[in-house]
C-alpha cells in the first residue's frame, strides 16, 4: 500500500486540528527574515505548478490563503502560514522553471540549502509530485538537497483525478521503488487531489502526527 494507515482516532485529529483557523504569518526572501519557530513546522516543496498552494488551500480549508502565482516560477519566498498556533506551513518556491535568470536561481538554491540545513526545528518536508509525470531530474535535485541535509521527507502525488486508475498505480510503484533508495525518505506516500479532496484527511493525520 502507498501510504500508512490511519484510526479513525487519529482520522479525526487531523480534521480537528485543520477545521481551526489558518492565517498567512510572513514571506522570506532572505535567511536573516525567518522567524522564530512557532509550534511544529512543516515545509512544502515541489516543481512549479505542481499544486503546493491548491493542496495548502485545501488542506486549510481557506480558500486564496497561499495565492499561486500567475507566472510559474515567479515566487521568491518562503511563505509562512500559521494553523492554531500549532502547525507552522511553509510553501518553498517552486523549482524547475527555467523563466528566472541565472543568478536568482543560484541565489534561491543557497537560500533553500541554507533554511533546510540551519532550520532544526523543521519536522519534516512533504514533496509534490505531479502523479501525471512522475519525478522529474529537477525532483532528483531536491531529493539530494534533502539527503544532503538530512531533513526526512515524504512524498505526495498531487492531481490524481486527472489520470487513470492503472496509470496512477504504475507511477505510485514507481515512486515507491525510487524513494527507497533515499537516506532521508520515509518509504511511503500519500496520493491526493484538491480538486476532489482525495488523501487530504490521511495527510491530514499524518500532520497532526507530527506535533511535538
Amino acid at each position: 500500500m502507498a501510504g500508512p494507515r490511519y484510526s479513525d482516532e487519529q482520522l479525526a485529529a487531523g480534521r480537528r486540528l485543520f477545521s481551526a483557523p489558518a492565517s498567512f504569518r510572513l514571506g522570506v526572501a532572505q535567511l536573516e527574515q525567518l522567524p522564530p519557530l512557532k509550534g511544529t513546522e512543516i515545509a512544502f516543496a515541489g516543481r512549479s505548478n505542481v499544486g503546493k498552494s491548491s493542496l495548502i488551500n485545501a488542506l486549510t480549508g481557506v480558500r486564496g490563503l497561499a495565492r499561486a502565482s500567475n507566472t510559474p516560477g515567479r515566487t521568491r519566498e518562503l511563505n509562512f502560514f500559521d494553523v492554531d498556533g500549532r502547525i507552522t506551513l511553509v510553501d518553498m518556491p517552486g523549482y524547475g522553471y527555467a523563466k528566472a535568470p541565472k543568478a536568482d536561481v543560484k541565489k534561491w538554491q543557497e537560500v533553500l540549502k541554507g533554511y533546510l540545513r540551519g532550520r532544526p526545528g523543521l519536522t519534516r518536508v512533504f514533496v509534490l509530485i505531479d502523479a501525471r509525470h512522475g519525478v522529474k531530474a529537477e525532483d532528483r535535485e531536491m531529493f539530494d538537497m534533502l539527503d544532503e541535509t538530512a531533513v526526512a521527507y515524504q512524498l505526495v502525488l498531487t492531481k490524481t483525478d486527472k489520470i487513470k486508475v492503472s496509470e496512477l498505480a504504475e507511477v505510485t510503484a514507481k515512486t515507491l521503488a525510487l524513494v527507497k533508495t533515499r537516506a532521508a525518505a520515509l518509504p511511503s506516500l500519500f496520493s491526493t487531489s484538491a480538486e476532489k479532496q482525495d488523501g487530504l484527511d490521511e495527510l491530514r493525520a499524518e500532520i497532526a502526527g507530527l506535533i511535538r
